[in-house]
């Protein structure tokens, strides 16, 4: 399956583009430029390698849209944006924002104190041009995430805050997608080797694709 449309900046800052030249940015961090090409920017969590203010100007234009966790609109004002373009979402609401199909799905740590549960944050899944890409955000392998039906799933593999490879990959082999991309690892959390890791552990069934 082609993944030519989604290209990961650093750790997890994701840009997938449609055939029509929508572009869509999930977590934007990390920038030494300035493109300033968003239609839409969805944000996982508050945490600053996620959402981050000065990359957000670096990528956005007049008329990006937003979507985040509904508990971050404090600090999406905070930060000094309007909410005119934006949606605050609960796990399982699902939104179309510039065209494009977002629903929102839970991202929190089953062990761990970094990601609480109760705090709302998120996940995503778009569908780009026909194909289901689900975003996993900071996240642990959730009993209610196997359900998620996708073709390819975006995944954090560098354990400390999220699963680690191993993890990614029991997760990965449990929901099935076509194509399995793991990310979150290399430079806030993890190594480099996380992703050959990951690699080596997927069913042969699946397609891994190393974007980091």
């Amino acid at each position: 399956m082609d993944t030519s449309f989604i290209t990961i900046n650093t750790h997890s800052s994701i840009r997938l583009e449609t055939k029509q030249g929508t572009v869509i940015y999930v977590d934007p961090y990390g920038f030494t430029t300035e493109p300033h090409d968003a239609d839409l920017i969805l944000v996982t969590h508050t945490h600053f390698d996620h959402f981050s203010p000065e990359d957000i100007v670096r990528v956005r234009r007049p008329h990006t849209a937003f979507a985040m966790p509904a508990t971050g609109k404090g600090d999406f004002a905070k930060a000094g944006f309007t909410s005119a373009n934006a949606a605050f979402l609960a796990p399982y609401e699902r939104v179309t924002l510039q065209g494009v199909e977002v629903e929102a799905v839970p991202a929190y740590n089953a062990n761990k104190r970094f990601h609480p549960k109760g705090n709302g944050w998120l996940g995503y899944v778009v569908c780009i041009d026909g194909v289901r890409v689900y975003i996993a955000g900071d996240t642990d392998d959730l009993p209610e995430n196997r359900e998620i039906a996708c073709d390819i799933a975006l995944v954090p593999a560098g354990g400390t805050y999220t699963m680690d490879a191993r993890e990614a990959a029991a997760f990965v082999n449990a929901l099935k997608p076509s194509v399995a991309i793991p990310e979150h690892y290399g430079t806030v959390a993890g190594s480099a080797d996380d992703g050959r890791t990951f690699a080596g552990l997927v069913d042969p069934g699946i397609e891994v694709v190393l974007k980091l």
